[in-house]
């Protein structure tokens, strides 16, 4: 891939967009390629967290608009299935099986910062801001910003954000607990956050990501996590996980990297 670096070790995957020179702003080709490093993420083996974070000085500026086509000359069917692709990362990354972990170590604007929020945990860098800046440029939130940030902070401090384009701070980020830390590092934060979900048992850390689920009511969650934990139970993992607490050691799961 050309835009988008795919590495993975110590049990986890790192998705790095890299086009630094316009702060990862993405292009039509950038979209197809982040899409399919997802889809690779989700089926490797050999990644039990996701981490995505940007090259340089940037997480995700947005679109680069002067590497678009004139949408003004293409047709509604085209210019949806083009916006259809970017949502497409958010769907990936808020549905994959596996944690994903936002290292933002620079700006995330309009769908950058979506790409952000779509993810289960956040990493922000101290001088790294997050913006919905839609509004600025005459567009609505086309990638899930409108549904995902008031889910995150709140409708109130969401709306404000989303009408206005203001930024969201690092330190906002954290009194609103968007962000898991502010840090110097943000990348190393997440990669440390993979390692430990790595050292845990695989399929309890995937159940317990899909019962955190705000849509649901508690007696859907209850039904769920009946079906859920007869998984862990049933689980090698939860086995060794267990013997080895009660023998007072670390687990020693059946894997090629154990933290």
């Amino acid at each position: 891939m050309s835009h988008v670096r795919y590495d993975c070790t110590d049990g986890y995957a790192t998705l790095t967009l890299d086009r630094p020179d316009v702060y990862n702003a993405f292009n039509e080709e950038m979209i197809l390629e982040l899409n399919e490093a997802l889809r690779r993420a989700r089926d490797d083996d050999d990644a039990y967290a996701v981490v995505l974070t940007g090259a340089g000085e940037g997480f995700c500026s947005g679109a680069d608009v002067t590497d678009m086509p004139d949408w003004s000359e293409q047709s509604k069917e085209e210019y949806g299935a083009y916006l259809w692709s970017v949502q497409n990362v958010v769907r990936q990354l808020r549905n994959m099986g596996k944690p994903t972990i936002a290292a933002v170590n620079g700006p995330a604007i309009g769908a950058g910062c979506d790409f952000a929020l779509a993810c289960d945990v956040r990493y922000v860098g101290e001088d790294a801001v997050l913006r919905e800046g839609f509004v600025g440029v005459g567009l609505v939130p086309g990638d899930g910003g409108a549904w995902l940030l008031p889910r995150l902070i709140g409708e109130s401090k969401a709306r404000e954000y989303l009408l206005t384009g203001k930024d969201i701070t690092p330190e906002d980020a954290l009194e609103f607990g968007l962000a898991a830390d502010v840090t110097a590092d943000p990348l190393a934060a997440a990669q440390e956050f993979a390692e430990r979900v790595h050292g845990l048992p695989a399929t309890a850390v995937r159940y317990t990501k899909r019962l955190v689920d705000p849509q649901q009511d508690f007696e859907t969650y209850c039904e769920r996590a009946i079906e859920y934990q007869w998984e862990c139970v049933t689980d090698p993992e939860h086995e060794e996980a267990t013997q080895a607490f009660s023998e007072g050691r670390d687990p020693d799961y059946d894997r090629e990297f154990t933290p």
